[in-house]
């Protein structure tokens, strides 16, 4: 009996494996005439799905892209999320993505991805909605008010959270991006709300990159619980706000708050937006923190020359707070945080879809297929950077590069 039903789970095995294989050549032979950049597809089905979450949850996400890269080049193609998959490792060529974007490319990410950071978020919305969105983005951080609210803000978030230590504490940098970007989208600075958020988004950002399966002890379960805990606080937040008449200075200088003054959105779409801002705006703050601490800790040269910098400010400066005259005369502070952001930057690909049959060199990229930029395999290969892996903040004085 046992061998029996060995027999019957091989067969069925064997017909699923020779079915892929059959559609995959069938869908292959009617784009004959579209020559993809070479590459393999992977398993039957799930393509290099697994691969590709393997590498980019790892601590040296571009693993899998530099294996392909020297099999194939620096433009190759491989099935991802059940669709076929162009990835870039060449600078010219994401250049050419992003120069196209809205063009002949759009934003395009998985529909998990999607379910969880909000259909109407700036960064999974298309066409004339994106571009609103990114106008209201922008305008929000209007260089007016990146002068006199966001800089002062920042100082004064500092201050407090470093005045809360004691000798030998662990800082938590996490805390403190956290605490900075609920003040600035919500208005509110109080611990008990802070650290509410602050639960609810280590639990959101954990199921961006895990596999999704959205049943209970799986983190991506957790993490849609995260979203709808995130949504309740903002709906309240927005109750709060258009019953207080007139709304205070507290709550109106926080993003939402002058979201719901200036523009007019779906409540939704709100919530959204500030789901997105909180995305993106807490993990480049947090982790851009850790990582220019962590290479400066291991390079004392640097370390010695962006606080020589500093204390001359100091010394030449009556306010007690730094100006926004003080931040543009940091020219080796700029040059640690590119630096920073070359090796330990957070958006490391990028997902978009070919709006149309897309001829670049001798290829031809399909309607419909996914096109990645991976932005950190290009920033950490040596033809582009001599010495890539190692933090070599003065690279950045060379004109060249800041070109680039």
């Amino acid at each position: 009996m046992a061998e029996n039903y060995y027999v019957v789970f091989a067969t069925t095995l064997f017909f699923i494996v020779f079915l892929a294989k059959f559609l995959q050549k069938k869908k292959i032979g009617k784009n004959g005439a579209l020559k993809l950049p070479p590459g393999s597809r992977g398993w039957p089905l799930i393509g290099d799905s697994l691969n590709w979450y393997n590498a980019v949850a790892s601590s040296h996400p571009p693993t899998f892209v530099e294996a392909q890269v020297k099999r194939f080049g620096r433009i190759f193609s491989c099935s991802l999320f059940g669709k076929w998959a162009v990835v870039s490792a060449d600078p010219t060529f994401n250049r050419f993505i992003m120069q196209n974007e809205g063009k002949l490319f759009q934003s395009s990410y998985p529909k998990s991805f999607r379910d969880l950071v909000g259909k109407n978020g700036v960064i999974t919305v298309q066409g004339e909605q994106q571009r609103r969105l990114h106008g209201i983005a922008s305008n929000m951080m209007r260089l007016e008010k990146l002068k006199f609210h966001f800089l002062k803000d920042i100082q004064m978030v500092m201050l407090q959270t470093l005045n809360n230590f004691h000798d030998n504490q662990l800082i938590l940098l996490q805390d403190v991006a956290i605490n900075l970007m609920v003040n600035q989208l919500f208005g509110v600075s109080s611990e008990s709300e802070v650290n509410e958020m602050a639960c609810f988004f280590s639990d959101f950002v954990d199921g961006c990159l895990s596999v999704p399966i959205n049943l209970p002890g799986f983190t991506y379960h957790t993490a849609m619980k995260a979203r709808e805990n995130i949504i309740s606080k903002i709906s309240r937040t927005i109750e709060m706000i258009r019953n207080q008449q007139p709304a205070t200075d507290k709550v109106g200088n926080g993003v939402l708050g002058r979201l719901l003054e200036e523009e007019s959105l779906p409540d939704e779409a709100v919530a959204d937006f500030i789901i997105n801002l909180l995305f993106a705006g807490n993990e480049t703050t947090a982790k851009t923190m850790l990582f220019a601490v962590y290479f400066l800790s291991q390079c004392p040269k640097a370390l010695k020359q962006i606080m020589a910098e500093q204390d001359g400010l100091r010394r030449t400066s009556d306010e007690d707070m730094l100006t926004w005259e003080d931040y543009k005369a940091m020219p080796f502070t700029q040059c640690v945080i590119d630096e920073t952001l070359r090796i330990g930057g957070i958006a490391i690909w990028l997902m978009r879809e070919a709006k149309q049959d897309v001829e670049y060199q001798d290829f031809v990229i399909p309607k419909g297929c996914f096109v990645v930029p991976f932005l950190s395999a290009v920033h950490l290969d040596e033809s582009f950077y001599k010495g890539a892996a190692n933090f070599n903040p003065w690279r950045w004085m060379d004109p060249e590069n800041q070109v680039s």
